[in-house]
């Protein structure tokens, strides 16, 4: 009888190693009509990152913390956590038992895809010097120093047990108010959709900061059209080529780092203008997270649909800041939650991209911190 005729697993392997390579050449050549349409900027773009600039001193990620320590989620992953005490002594008038008694609420800030906690830097630093409020900030799942999930694809479900887990090792009593950016927002609103009880009793105050509660698949997370249609491709090609083919493109990232830091500031800030140290620490962050990290998100945030999770936030005070230069997540986003919800404001961002509280911090953390007044009895 005659052996049927099938491939040996060699076969198999040289098969998705082809297509592998059938795909990321697609994605280079896409790379590459994106530099050709903005080649006359790439020596301007190389002459700004080497410009003094206002930025170049500032310890970006460098800041200082009274404790760092490490929280298991419920899913195997390692979070890496920093606190911040309040260092203001009692206001005028103000006796401990009364301050006791009305607690100001710790802020708990969580950050968006392809970044870390270092996104809130000027929003800790200027917080953490007025002294009034303790600060948490942890990077998500698969970002900055908080380790990867080992097999399968993240999910928001997902972010939103560790902001728990977070919650739960860090602050176990008192007021809270959640700051969330980008993915950040999103994950706030997963843990309202699992855990709406907390919001009232525990979580006093919410912050969204350039996010969206749906429909991000309609916008292609800002990415041109040609390199969107192959963001798609991702999950299967690193299903396939595993994490040998992610670290190829993750070696031609870096290869292309002039191309990169041109579209961080292209897609990322609402001017041309931003400052180059500002947009070279975005795009470092962005560097960081891995290939394989990216692939496992991708369908998650496009999956995005929270908008019956708002209902839990309908009693508390809820602010909203964009920019009215945002890409990846357009102000009408923003527009919509704040429809959604009675007690929420919108503070709108002039020129300001999807990192307006990096590109415009003042803006942003003076809002943040007129809300946290506000909240005060």
């Amino acid at each position: 009888m005659t052996e049927p005729n099938l491939p040996s697993p060699q076969a198999g392997s040289k098969g998705r190693r082809r297509r592998a390579g059938v795909i990321g050449a697609a994605v280079g050549v896409a790379a590459a009509g994106v530099a050709a349409g903005v080649a006359t900027q790439r020596l301007v773009t190389r002459r700004a990152r080497r410009s003094e600039t206002d930025l170049a001193s500032e310890p970006f990620g460098r800041l200082p913390f009274d404790e760092s320590l490490t929280v298991r989620s419920d899913d195997g992953i390692d979070l890496y956590v920093e606190i911040i005490e309040p260092s203001s002594p009692l206001e005028a008038g103000t006796t401990p038992v009364e301050a006791e008694a009305a607690p100001r609420p710790t802020v708990v800030f969580v950050h968006g895809f392809c970044l870390d906690m270092g996104t809130f830097h000027f929003q800790r630093r200027d917080l953490a010097q007025a002294g009034q409020h303790r600060l948490v900030l942890y990077d998500q799942p698969g970002h900055g120093r908080s380790s990867k999930l080992k097999i399968g694809e993240y999910t928001l479900d997902m972010l939103g047990r560790a902001l728990g887990n977070v919650i739960d090792a860090t602050v176990p009593t008192g007021p809270i108010v959640l700051v969330g950016h980008s993915m950040g927002g999103m994950t706030i609103m997963a843990l309202a959709e699992a855990h709406p009880e907390l919001f009232g009793p525990r979580v006093v105050g919410v912050v969204f900061i350039s996010t969206s509660a749906g429909n991000l698949e309609q916008i292609n997370l800002g990415l041109p059209a040609v390199l969107g249609r192959f963001s798609r491709q991702l999950v299967p090609l690193i299903s396939t080529t595993g994490r040998a083919g992610a670290g190829v493109i993750d070696a031609a990232r870096r290869a292309s780092s002039d191309l990169a830091w041109l579209l961080t500031r292209r897609y990322g800030f609402g001017s041309a203008r931003a400052d180059p140290a500002l947009v070279s620490y975005v795009e470092r962050m962005n560097g960081r997270t891995s290939t394989d990290v990216v692939a496992r998100y991708i369908r998650a945030l496009n999956a995005h649909a929270r908008y019956p999770a708002l209902e839990a936030l309908r009693e508390i005070d809820v602010l909203a800041i964009c920019g009215d230069r945002d890409q990846l997540t357009p102000l009408s986003h923003s527009e919509e939650i704040c429809r959604m919800l009675p007690k929420a404001s919108l503070v709108v961002v002039p020129e300001a991209g999807h990192v307006a509280l990096m590109e415009y911090p003042d803006i942003v953390t003076d809002a943040i911190a007129e809300f946290l007044d506000e909240l005060m009895p």
